[in-house]
């Protein structure tokens, strides 16, 4: 079954002192690529966060956001570092000095800084790191739900703009077939109005053309992009069709240039711009399928 990349998902896990609050959203790439943002405390779990993510997503871009709380704190108590300060004033100071400002350093500008702030807490525990996972798998799971939910909807969607398509080619066929027999004979007629009173061959005549009326024939054409049609409809059921879906499209789009370039009907060319428009729009919904 078919899901979108687009998605969102919140978890939250609480234990003692400590709580673990996780948001990951999810929207259409055409490659894997995931952006965590963690506190310190989780530094040296980073790669594991990951590894945890990338088991249950396979593709999308992710953005996904941890904090901790100790004690209600965000990522815990925080402690002054004078030294940092110091440095930061000393920095300061030679760029006032070297641009020739003359404005004053204000107690915002140094708040604006996060360098001056350190957490006491420096390593999450074992147990807390449960607890954090606890906490992604919830959110996660939460974002795998909505873009399943999603996934149905589409898959409804391109159901009917498939049937859509498949009711054109369908008349295309039509048309084709109560416009041959009429195509030949203004063959017949126009190639009289050459000739005139001479004799001709009429057997070599009529062989030519039906050569001709046989190079506008769509038979084949619409055969095959009836034939992607059923197997676009049967790939919506298989896991992670995406790229197959993508090169169908590319397929259909092909079959019904060659339809709209060999038609000799107006009708059936008109009847071409509008599959080929909806196509497009097909295009463009499974960009956002994994």
């Amino acid at each position: 079954m078919i899901q979108s990349m687009t998605g969102y998902g919140v978890g939250n896990a609480v234990q003692k002192n400590l709580s673990v609050d996780v948001e990951i959203k999810s929207v259409n790439s055409r490659y894997y690529e995931a952006y965590l943002k963690i506190p310190p405390a989780l530094a040296a779990k980073e790669y594991e966060l990951r590894e945890m993510i990338k088991q249950k997503i396979q593709r999308g871009k992710i953005n996904c956001i941890i904090l901790l709380k100790y004690n209600g704190v965000e990522n815990g108590s925080t402690q002054f570092d004078p030294a940092k300060l110091e440095s930061f004033l000393k920095m300061i100071n030679k760029i006032r000095k070297s641009a020739g400002l003359k404005d004053q350093v204000k107690l915002e500008h140094i708040l604006a800084s996060k360098d001056m702030f350190t957490s006491k807490e420096t390593e999450i525990s074992v147990s807390g790191f449960d607890l954090v996972k606890k906490a992604l798998n919830k959110a996660t799971d939460q974002l795998l739900k909505m873009r399943r939910n999603e996934g149905k909807e589409l898959a409804i969607d391109l159901k009917n703009r498939i049937k859509y398509i498949g009711n054109k080619v369908a008349e295309i066929e039509r048309e084709f077939q109560n416009g041959k027999k009429e195509y030949y004979e203004k063959l017949q007629n126009r190639v009289n109005e050459l000739l005139g009173d001479k004799e001709i061959d009429k057997d070599r005549l009529n062989v030519e053309l039906a050569f001709i009326a046989d190079r506008a024939d769509i038979t084949e054409e619409c055969v095959r992009l009836k034939s992607h049609l059923k197997f676009f409809l049967k790939s919506l059921s298989e896991p992670e069709p995406g790229r197959k879906l993508n090169f169908l499209c590319q397929e259909m789009n092909r079959e019904t240039n060659t339809i709209s370039s060999k038609s000799i009907s107006t009708s059936v060319t008109h009847t071409a711009v509008f599959i080929k428009e909806e196509i497009e729009k097909i295009r463009e919904q499974i960009q956002n399928l994994e």
